[in-house]
């Protein structure tokens, strides 16, 4: 077979030799991902984020031939059905997202994750394929019996990280993301079925670390960002009262049936999948500009600030807000809209938390001269990294402008 070749705008070239892979990048549940924007609404804090997640699993299958070819250059012996396999659960991995990706995952299909969801979808066309995806589905569900590879797909420095820092970097124009991930990747190594790095991969790996806690708290967790997320996961919420009402609600088919079924949690295995991959964003688009006229206030209200941005005013701090302030400014807007349910659903509170780095969850190992292996947080060079190990709370308040 003749390679097919991408150009992928921060790797240059992609080369798919796999005739299998090939195949499996035009299945239409792959497809799908072009229609599934990477990073939701940030997009209206950052105007390039246009960027979906077909890209970003075309990034990681890159990275997955990199790792290969450096773990063979130490000697590491790797079949070309596992190279290919590994290639396949990086381009699968996200293959269960919904629209908008993180930011209304739990809204759709609540108590349903979008990796539990890749699993169903991998094994649906594992079995279209007559099992030939066996070793890349072990691989994803971490029963393969070299967990090394497993390690690459899901851990606190994977390849999935390393391709969507850079790639959200480059996409937003903020420059802390942009990690060297072809530096970290040929410092990887595999010691008894484990993934570790070279000692010498210590700065890289702290710069790694500094990168993702910058480009959580200043873009995935900004602000406006998160406001405008909140918003489209109040409506969701709000669209499936104004259905249990039994009220007739306009929008995309597939997104009213998801609706219908309301908002306790759902069993995987009663999922109507032909609904839930005919959806992506332009469904909620589509239902949002529909909504707009929708007799009931809040849903009309709601989609419409989204649509023309119209957002929300945000408050953030490190410590919880006053309940009493809450209920205050809950009444003060009950007043002006004459509705204790409108201030309810407008004034709100929550808070977010991200943490860098977890010493007790799949430690990074690093592997030194005397060929000791320890957790990268017992390091020596590592005082340092210990204020990324505990997690970081960020409160908001959220009401109208005035």
């Amino acid at each position: 077979m003749k390679p097919l070749i991408i150009n992928d705008p921060i790797y240059g070239f992609i080369a798919i030799k796999s005739p299998l892979i090939a195949r499996l990048i035009n299945h239409p549940f792959f497809q799908r991902l072009r229609r599934i924007s990477q990073m939701g609404l940030s997009v209206f804090v950052f105007p390039g984020a246009h960027h979906n997640r077909l890209e970003h699993a075309l990034g990681c299958l890159h990275l997955a031939q990199k790792a290969i070819m450096a773990l063979r250059e130490k000697g590491e012996k790797i079949s070309e059905a596992e190279s290919e396999a590994l290639q396949i659960a990086l381009l699968f991995h996200d293959i269960g997202h919904g629209p908008f990706s993180h930011a209304i995952e739990k809204a759709l299909l609540p108590g349903i994750t979008h990796e539990q969801i890749s699993e169903v979808l991998i094994e649906k066309i594992n079995t279209e394929m007559d099992g030939a995806l066996a070793s890349a589905l072990a691989i994803f569900n971490n029963s393969y019996e070299r967990p090394f590879f497993h390690q690459l797909l899901t851990g606190q420095v994977d390849l999935d990280r390393l391709d969507y820092l850079k790639r959200d970097s480059f996409y937003t124009g903020a420059m802390e993301g942009n990690i060297n991930s072809s530096r970290l990747i040929s410092m990887m190594r595999v010691v008894d079925n484990q993934l570790v790095f070279d000692e010498k991969a210590n700065y890289s790996l702290e710069k790694f670390l500094l990168a993702r806690r910058l480009m959580y708290w200043q873009v995935y967790l900004h602000k406006t960002s998160l406001v405008s997320e909140l918003i489209l996961v109040k409506i969701l919420h709000h669209a499936r009262k104004v259905l249990a009402q039994g009220k007739p609600l306009k929008g995309s088919d597939a997104l009213l049936a998801l609706l219908s079924k309301g908002d306790a949690p759902l069993a995987i295995d009663t999922v109507d999948w032909s609904t839930f991959l005919a959806l992506d964003d332009s469904d909620v688009w589509y239902s949002l500009k529909q909504w707009q006229e929708a007799s009931d206030f809040i849903l009309s209200d709601l989609s419409q600030r989204i649509i023309k941005r119209n957002l929300f005013r945000v408050e953030v701090q490190d410590h919880p807000f006053e309940e009493l302030a809450v209920v205050r400014l809950q009444e003060q807007w009950a007043k002006h809209y004459n509705s204790e349910e409108i201030a309810q659903a407008y004034v709100f509170t929550g808070h977010v938390s991200n943490q860098t780095y977890s010493s007790n969850k799949h430690p990074v190992l690093l592997q030194n001269a005397s060929n000791e292996i320890l957790p990268i947080h017992q390091h020596p060079s590592f005082s340092a990294l210990m204020k990324y190990t505990n997690s970081q709370k960020l409160y908001y308040l959220c009401s109208p402008k005035s």
